[in-house]
């Protein structure tokens, strides 16, 4: 996993800039703390977060977990090599970004705790909800930051640094060019026991799954995602069994509606 630099205070923030040097998506910069008072700001900066999630799926379950606390404006995820582990979360109003950081510090999501601070500047998500009128003003703020920094920022510099250094090992170690790893689609997976289904209802609940699957032999368990309602994994004594089960209810309907989509869970 690349290093990631700690949040440090920059005059303007640009969407990637800020990111990177500043702790915040698309930032303006924060307000100064008043002397003896913690400083705190809309936006959440969470690292540590499981490289192994697709953005899409984090980015769902981070929105999923933190909207218990208020209002949440925008989630941003990168599946870039700088930004992979992290994330920012901003809310509608301080007071929510407080309380989540307290109840949510260290929490295990995916099995990694999360290690969460405020970020350094507003969202652009924060300034369009709660400062309307200088909108304009912080967007071309940032985008003349971003400008100016794109070859000056020294975290940018380092990871320039680290990826060219790593790119001459690599043409050292290997002289032929390699072909970039292929992920093999979903609806080829070779057989598994464990199912794995998607587009489920929100509102689907376990024993629902377990009536619908249990019409079909060895079933073993059934495993919702609490921070993800509409997945769900399957699983059967065996392959054979969950083979039968696959075949017979991919694409089923359980609201009337939506299609359920049923593919072997990856080994």
């Amino acid at each position: 996993m690349p290093e990631i630099a700690a949040p440090a205070p920059t005059p303007v923030a640009g969407s990637m800039d800020a990111i990177l040097a500043t702790g915040a998506p698309n930032g303006t910069p924060a307000q100064p703390t008043p002397a003896g008072e913690e400083y705190a700001c809309e936006t959440l900066y969470i690292q540590n977060l499981n490289e192994k999630i697709k953005p899409d799926a984090m980015k769902a379950s981070l929105r999923a977990l933190f909207k218990t606390y208020g209002e949440v404006l925008d989630v941003v995820a990168h599946s870039n090599l700088r930004m992979r582990g992290q994330a920012f979360v901003s809310f509608s109003s301080v007071d929510s970004a407080k309380k989540a950081l307290k109840e949510v510090q260290r929490f295990p999501l995916y099995s990694k705790p999360m290690q969460i601070s405020f970020a350094r500047t507003r969202s652009d998500a924060v300034v369009k909800k709660l400062d309307t009128e200088h909108f304009d003003e912080h967007k071309a703020r940032r985008e003349e930051h971003k400008k100016k920094t794109r070859y000056t920022n020294p975290l940018k510099a380092k990871f320039r640094a680290k990826r060219l250094a790593a790119e001459i090992d690599g043409a050292a170690a290997a002289p032929g060019p390699k072909r970039p790893a292929v992920q093999m689609p979903d609806e080829y997976l070779p057989p598994n026991k464990i199912l794995f289904l998607q587009n489920l209802p929100e509102t689907v609940t376990k024993e629902q799954l377990v009536a619908l699957f249990s019409q079909y032999p060895n079933l073993y368990e059934v495993r919702l995602i609490p921070t993800k309602k509409d997945i769900a994994f399957v699983e059967f004594m065996d392959e054979g069994s969950a083979g039968v089960a696959k075949d017979a209810l991919h694409n089923y309907k359980l609201d009337g509606e939506n299609k359920i989509k049923i593919t072997f869970a990856r080994k």
